[in-house]
């Protein structure tokens, strides 16, 4: 149950804390390299994971909830600091808290969670790209930010017709 891959992950855990320290202190660009470190963790637990044949029923839901609450967090701090529309983080934080209630009530059903696939890694990347844009204040920022949220709902269908398929064969089976 405690292997590295899952320290990791609780690590991202602890990190959401020291994010909204460094970016409620003011230190914005510093507090956006704090949640790049808390991606390549995220990186390196799922490599770990994968090639040394660590996937535990734990990490695969402590995995997406630890990056769903950074999300969250990130989110609330850019949009309490003004740096986004609270239309913007409506939209985010309603695809994210959808995914963390629906997988909780999904798992506490028994029922089968759809791991995580290339177009969520992709949804992911390109948030952080969207929020690099936002901190540095670069041109477009916030048009890309909608393209991402567009991007994060398609994904967030295609996980759904996957633990729907999933499950159904789970019942044929």
């Amino acid at each position: 149950m405690w292997n590295l891959p899952n320290v990791l992950t609780v690590c991202r855990f602890v990190l959401i804390p020291v994010y909204l320290v460094v970016f409620g202190a003011g230190y914005i660009k510093s507090a956006f390299f704090v949640l790049l470190i808390a991606g390549l963790t995220d990186v390196l637990d799922g490599y770990i994971a994968r090639k040394r044949n660590l996937v535990t029923e734990l990490g695969s839901m402590l995995d997406p909830l630890a990056d769903k609450l950074m999300m969250i967090t990130v989110i609330l701090s850019l949009v309490f600091s003004q740096m986004i529309s609270w239309q913007a983080a409506g939209a985010m934080f309603l695809r994210d808290a959808g995914m963390i209630v629906g997988s909780a009530i999904f798992h506490f059903r028994g029922k089968k969670t759809v791991p995580a696939n290339a177009m969520g890694k992709l949804t992911t990347v390109l948030y952080y790209v969207a929020i690099l844009l936002i901190v540095f204040e670069l041109p477009y920022a916030h048009t890309y930010l909608w393209f991402v949220i567009a991007v994060s709902f398609v994904t967030s269908i295609i996980y759904i017709l996957q633990f729907k398929l999933l499950n159904k064969r789970g019942l044929h089976s």
